[in-house]
């Protein structure tokens, strides 16, 4: 009984009180392929956009390093009935993709990339993973937002920032050579919600969850005032198509 209801609070506020995924969970669904298709979640976290591809009719495969947040998104996605063999979690370093030995139609790799030293070979992975015409989908940090500058550690195993993130040209640079075009980019963190964000995240961590609870409720109206493409975003979003083979 104490455990459903632990379940039944996570589902009112899901996905969470960080007002940043939160964010993320509301506008990139938009841009995800439709249909019975094949999406890989790499980085998949608490598994929030692997359950938006899921919805939008995925067989999914969600990826992260962390056993506990696999352990916690099988609880809590087969709690809200989710279909076990269309939305999956693995323990996976994104290094050993090659392992995974499938093909996808589509890559979610959301808040990931700023952590992986090698993010070439990721992305070479992610090529080699997608089938022809696959679509890849990345939101990081964008570089140039006051928050993000000079937050890193060159230490990829602390798991903190290895960069402060990516701008469009950067992330082109990073992509084309690698064979992938940028077809749809868009910023997402508005100026009242990363505000927000940080007020709540700073009274949680000084505090406690019980204590900043109250004050995500009082700004739960605020959030949908967020918007796309404000001049200076928390973090940029790039769509990008694996381009065909040439004969």
């Amino acid at each position: 009984m104490r455990d459903r209801m632990r379940l039944w609070g996570k589902r009112l506020l899901f996905p969470g009180l960080d007002l940043n995924t939160r964010c993320r969970y509301r506008f990139l669904p938009r841009f995800f392929r439709e249909g019975p298709i094949d999406t890989l979640d790499a980085g998949c976290g608490n598994g929030a956009l692997s359950y938006a591809a899921y919805r939008r009719g995925s067989r999914v495969l969600g990826v992260t390093m962390d056993l506990g947040q696999v352990q916690k998104a099988r609880e809590y996605f087969g709690f809200l009935g989710a279909e076990p063999d269309r939305l999956k979690f693995e323990v996976c370093n994104l290094y050993d993709l090659p392992q995974l030995g499938r093909k996808f139609d589509q890559i979610i790799c959301s808040e990931t990339l700023e952590h992986i030293a090698r993010d070439q070979q990721v992305i070479q992975h992610f090529h080699d993973l997608l089938r022809d015409g696959g679509v890849l989908h990345i939101c990081c940090p964008y570089s140039e937002h006051p928050n993000n500058k000079g937050r890193v550690c060159t230490d990829e195993s602390v798991g903190w920032h290895v960069r402060d993130g990516y701008t469009l040209e950067s992330y082109r640079r990073l992509l084309e050579p690698l064979g992938f075009r940028i077809v749809k980019s868009a910023g997402l963190g508005s100026p009242l919600l990363v505000k927000m964000a940080d007020r709540i995240q700073g009274l949680w961590n000084r505090k406690g969850f019980a204590i900043a609870l109250p004050l995500f409720l009082l700004t739960w109206p605020l959030q949908f005032f967020d918007y796309l493409n404000p001049k200076v975003p928390l973090s940029l979003y790039v769509e990008c198509v694996k381009a065909p083979r040439e004969p």
